[in-house]
């Protein structure tokens, strides 16, 4: 069949200048999702990684992370920090602990006054922990830790909270000048199912690139439990 003279010709390919204009923009568009493909999944797996790093070097201090607090009674995620660091106390890995974190309007104990008060009940003498009754988020905890240590001539710390917050904590205490490593706790909320492991990770590697971005602290909500 012939085909109609009068047809209407279809699309003209873009040529020239334009056509290679249309193929870097591509190119690019697909390099940079990509990239950040690369970035955000590097990031997880290094997460990962440090997680499940227990070092029991040791330290001048045993530095505990402060989490949420009801009236004094720590909740099941900070008990089980207190929990670990009580047995690292315990196993001879540094000669104090110290406690870190304020408290929300309203609260009547601090997140640092509450842990001291809980690893006292099990035993750790009062002067040999140091209660830092400050710090809102992450980052301000780790700043309010480095500025006590260093005015006791304390330089070392290992580091405890939660696995999936223990390359964050590592990575803000070394910013802030100490040596630094982490022996996270292996029980509580955040390691109880696999759906609080995947929703640790992510929350961290989110707030991990914000942090390496900014230097702002970026603490997302847990939801796993408390």
């Amino acid at each position: 069949m012939r085909a109609r003279a009068d047809a209407a010709p279809g699309p003209v390919p873009p040529r020239g200048y334009g056509a290679g204009v249309l193929r870097w923009i591509r190119r690019l568009v697909v390099g940079s999702v990509l990239m950040g493909l690369v970035l955000v999944g590097g990031t997880a797996l290094r997460v990962w990684q440090v997680a499940r790093i227990d070092d029991y070097t040791t330290a001048d201090a045993i530095v505990v992370l402060g989490a949420a607090q009801y009236s004094g009674t720590p909740s099941s995620v900070f008990e089980a920090r207190l929990d670990q660091a009580y047995r690292l106390f315990r196993l001879g890995v540094a000669p104090r602990v110290i406690t870190v974190g304020g408290k929300q309007e309203g609260d009547l104990y601090t997140e640092a006054a509450s842990g001291k008060n809980y690893l006292q009940s099990r035993g750790v003498p009062s002067d040999k922990i140091l209660a830092v009754e400050t710090g809102s988020d992450t980052l301000r905890s780790i700043e309010a830790v480095a500025t006590a240590m260093q005015a006791r001539d304390l330089s070392s710390a290992v580091l405890v909270s939660d696995p999936w917050h223990s390359l964050r904590t590592r990575i803000m205490a070394r910013d802030e000048g100490l040596d630094a490593w982490t022996a996270p706790t292996r029980t509580g909320p955040a390691v109880y199912t696999r759906e609080s492991q995947a929703h640790g990770i992510a929350r961290e590697t989110g707030a991990l690139l914000w942090y390496q971005l900014t230097h702002f602290a970026a603490d997302f909500r847990y939801t796993a439990g408390q």
